[in-house]
Parts: C-alpha cells; structure tokens; sequence
C-alpha cells in the first residue's frame, strides 16, 4: 500500500470559501447546504484522480492550510471555521473511505484558544475518527508568539499524548510581505521549529508527543551537520536525540533534493507524501516530471526494499497508530 501523509483540500466547494467571506465581512455566517454529489466532484477529478494514476492508495486529507488564517483573533469564528473545514473532510473520508483518511484543522488564534483548540481535537478524533492534526506554531503568522517548547503550548501536547495522535507541523497565511507564504514561510516554520526542539528537553516531558515535520523539514536534513556543530557548540542534545519523535515527509520537488534527504535521515523517520495541487503545481520542464509527483523521486532514490516498505506504508503505521487501526479494521 502507498500512503501519501500530505493531502489539503484546497478543491473545496465553493460554499466553504462564502462562509469564509461571510465571517471575515462581519456578517451573518452559515455554511450552505454541500451534497454529497458536490463533494464527490471535487474530489473525482482532483486529489482522486491524481492518487489513482500515479499509483497511489490513499492519502490523509486535512482542510486547506493557508486558509486555516489563524492570524484572525476572534476565538468564537476561529472555532466555528474550524469545525465546518473539518466536518466536510470527514465527509470526503466516509465517502471514500479506501482514499481519505481524515486529519484536522484546529481553531488556533494568535492568543492561543486553548480550549477551543482542545475541544475540536478531541471532537474530531473521539467523535468523528481523525487521525491526527495540524498544528500551527506560528498563529499571528509574523512569529509574534512563543516557541513550541514553551510551557503554554502544554495542555495541547497533553491530549495529543492522550489521544495518541501526531500532529504536523505546519503553519497557516503569512502576514509579513518578507516572508512569501509558500516559498519562504512554510519552509522558515519548518526549519525553525526544528531549532526550538534541539534546544529543548520537551520530549522527555511529554515522550508519547510525535511531530511530522513536513516539505522536507525545510533545511534540516540539508544542513544536519550545521546543526550537531551548534549543539556541541551550545550544549544541547545531539539532533539524531529527536528522532524518536520526529518524522519529515518528502515533499521534495526535485531528484536532488529527495536523494539529500534519504541520505542524511534515516528511512524509519521518513514519510512518503506530495501535498499534490497544494503549493506547486504543474510540470518541471526539463524532466516532464509533474513537481508533485514525488512518487517518481522516491522511485529512483536507490532505497533498499524493506527501506522502500516502510517510507510508502509501514511508517505512516506507526506514527500514525488510529491510522492503522482504522486500515486493520478495514482488513488493510
């Protein structure tokens, strides 16, 4: 089985984006009634379509993530957003329950809302069977806030340990025109919150805590060296401490790019994805190869078998046990 970790729905029906406007304008907001014939099309000639020939199974599906705006500090409309993008991924996920397995978007706000973030995760994996989350570390989307390691991002570390779920790291708009949303942000959050860990000793508070950092890891495994210098520098814990509870996925758009990363990580702590028709889309001209279509990348990376069983499968197993579960109640 092939199992891309990475999916958004960025091909929503339109209904979720008016209730978006209908919210940021201030009015009155309800989402609009989305049969499940929209939702079969928004999908059959999209994420479906696209798994299906490049031969994969199935992919983890979470609501769109530069739409997530967590920067927005209204808790009440953080919450509600949160709870209808959710409610049409598990839709898509009972609908193709052999394609999607469902992963949420939690009502984060720049001050925290804690309680609406935990009330939303438990609902979506006690109630509606996700299968982890997303977790923004960068809320205001100007890196105003604190760290990852601090003491405040605690209670939620506390239910992820609780409910046995990962959460991805990934963050959401940002608001600063230095940082280009997809081509700066994303990467900048990935290799920053890396940093926070290796200076850190929050996994031997909270062991059961696993994070999946995605794109790559930003340039962590590019720059792995860099890091064992600064942490015999500065007498942190050697960053190979942190793979008992951090995984990277490969969305790498080029050869190059995916061989450095199996080269400096170990396969066990690699996951197979492709963000497919998220951030780049379309096809490098030089090799004909769609950028997204990392399956190829991951093909031609010279992995032994059993390496190869594990980025595709048995990984996402693993660090993703209610995922497992869910294929074994499947008989998957």
């Amino acid at each position: 089985m092939i199992i891309d970790i990475h999916g958004h729905y960025t091909t929503a029906p339109a209904a979720l984006q008016e209730f978006r406007d209908a919210q940021l304008a201030g009015g009155r907001a309800t989402l609009a009634p989305v049969s499940d014939d929209e939702l079969r099309e928004s999908v059959e000639g999209n994420q479906l379509r696209i798994l299906r020939e490049r031969g994969g199974d199935l992919m983890l599906f979470s609501p769109k993530a530069s739409g997530m705006e967590h920067h927005v500090p209204d808790p009440d409309m953080a919450n509600a957003w949160a709870r209808a993008s959710n409610d049409l991924v598990h839709r898509v996920s009972e609908l193709f329950p052999d394609h999607f397995a469902p992963v949420a978007q939690l009502p984060q706000t720049p001050e925290g809302n804690l309680s609406g973030v935990i009330t939303e995760l438990r609902r979506a994996v006690e109630e509606l069977g996700f299968v982890g989350a997303n977790l923004n570390p960068d809320p205001s989307g100007t890196w105003a806030g604190k760290p990852m390691t601090d003491e405040s991002w605690f209670p939620v570390y506390e239910v992820l340990e609780e409910l046995d779920v990962p959460a991805m790291v990934h963050v959401s708009t940002a608001c600063n025109p230095n940082f280009h949303t997809l081509g700066a942000h994303y990467l900048n959050a990935d290799t920053s919150v890396f940093t926070q860990l290796l200076q850190s000793k929050l996994f031997q508070r909270f062991p059961g805590v696993r994070f999946v950092i995605p794109h790559g890891g930003g340039a962590v495994p590019y720059h792995w060296g860099r890091y064992r210098g600064l942490a015999m520098r500065n007498g942190w814990q050697d960053p190979a401490e942190l793979l008992s509870n951090v995984y990277f996925d490969t969305c790498v758009y080029h050869q190059p790019g995916v061989d450095l990363l199996f080269e400096a990580l170990p396969a066990p702590n690699v996951l197979f994805a492709s963000e497919m028709l998220g951030a780049v889309r379309g096809a490098d001209p030089d090799t004909g190869i769609a950028w997204d279509d990392t399956k190829q990348y991951v093909d031609r990376a010279g992995l032994a078998d059993k390496d190869l069983a594990a980025v595709y499968e048995g990984n996402a197993r693993r660090v993703y046990p209610r995922l497992d579960r869910r294929l074994a109640a499947m008989g998957r």
